[in-house]
């Protein structure tokens, strides 16, 4: 191999027995190898050995090596720069989200980290690039009048599903992977060990809940929401679409439920940190969205400050006029 150092015969000397000493300790040779590995090659190693053996989201990984694939595609790992990944961020940009291109992104600098520690690669490119700021404004959530039509229109057996998770703000995979071992009648709570952020979480049961979990068990299966043959529901992604088309609402998904869920509880006046709680966000920063639905909750604030503050400094009267006076 052919290297150009520097401008003096001295200082490539220099480098020279450098070599020298990398290839005798077999550490040069160790550097090649980094650049014998394709991208494709690599993101198959990442879904078979990592992503689907560890990550509930193994499916969302799949989906953004399916659009950096052609991006990418042909190219070996040390060739891989972090303008590639800010080119790549920038076509994308106005094609999806902000979120979308973070999460394809993120899933690139992963990949990059465990090919690193796998001994495939030497340095992450993605160490140097930013994601992009989003903006998660999303809020679309039922009224009273499209929670009454969604019911009517859902299936029989989509009809508990959707109960439970507008009067629990549980998630669409939790409810699905409920067990009866997870459901405690006698005290009321529903139990969730597997939640996206790691962390059990228990939710009471309102009437309606209750009532609906004691009349959908009508076999031995350990699943709360199953088939006829015991099996729980892979997804009813379909069976949701077609009960939002009949009840005539529009952009609407199955994890809205959640937000109706949150949105009705803080329009009832239940204060934001119990809201948090309930859905088992890990910062109150994500439950903050749904503040704006209660502006009466900062006017009870001030009220109260208000009525205490009356004690301390007493009413006076002040002068507006030579005819009138008001309190302060």
């Amino acid at each position: 191999r052919r290297e150009k150092i520097g401008p003096s015969k001295r200082q490539a000397e220099t480098v020279l027995k450098k070599r020298i000493v990398q290839v005798a300790e077999n550490r040069f040779l160790e550097v090649e190898k980094y650049e014998k590995i394709r991208f494709e090659k690599m993101t198959r190693l990442y879904l078979d050995n990592y992503s689907k053996p560890n990550k509930k989201s193994s499916r969302r990984d799949v989906t953004s090596i399916n659009n950096l694939k052609p991006f990418f595609a042909g190219k070996y790992l040390h060739e891989i720069t972090p303008l590639d990944m800010e080119k790549y961020k920038r076509g994308r940009q106005g094609q999806v989200s902000n979120a979308t291109v973070n999460r394809e992104v993120a899933c690139l600098k992963h990949i990059f980290t465990k090919a690193i520690e796998w001994g495939i690669a030497k340095e992450n490119p993605g160490k140097k690039v930013k994601l992009l700021r989003e903006r998660n404004t999303r809020l679309r959530y039922l009224d009273e009048r499209e929670i009454r039509r969604l019911h009517d229109a859902c299936a029989e057996h989509l009809k508990p599903i959707v109960i439970v998770a507008l009067n629990t703000g549980m998630r669409k995979e939790e409810i699905l992977s409920l067990k009866w071992q997870n459901v405690d009648h006698r005290i009321r709570t529903i139990s969730i060990l597997d939640t996206k952020n790691g962390e059990s979480r228990e939710l009471p049961m309102n009437d309606i809940v209750y009532r609906t979990l004691l009349a959908v068990r009508k076999t031995d299966s350990p699943w709360v929401f199953c088939k006829k043959n015991g099996e729980r529901y892979g997804n009813v992604r379909k069976a949701f679409e077609g009960a939002r088309k009949r009840a005539g609402i529009a952009d609407f998904r199955f994890h809205d439920l959640r937000h109706t869920f949150a949105s009705h509880l803080v329009m009832a006046g239940v204060d934001l940190k119990t809201v948090q709680e309930l859905l088992g966000h890990k910062s109150l920063e994500m439950t903050l969205r749904y503040a704006h639905l209660s502006p009466e909750h900062k006017k009870r604030a001030i009220d109260i400050l208000g009525n205490k503050m009356q004690k301390i400094v007493p009413t006076t009267k002040i002068r507006k006029n030579k005819n009138s006076e008001v309190d302060i």
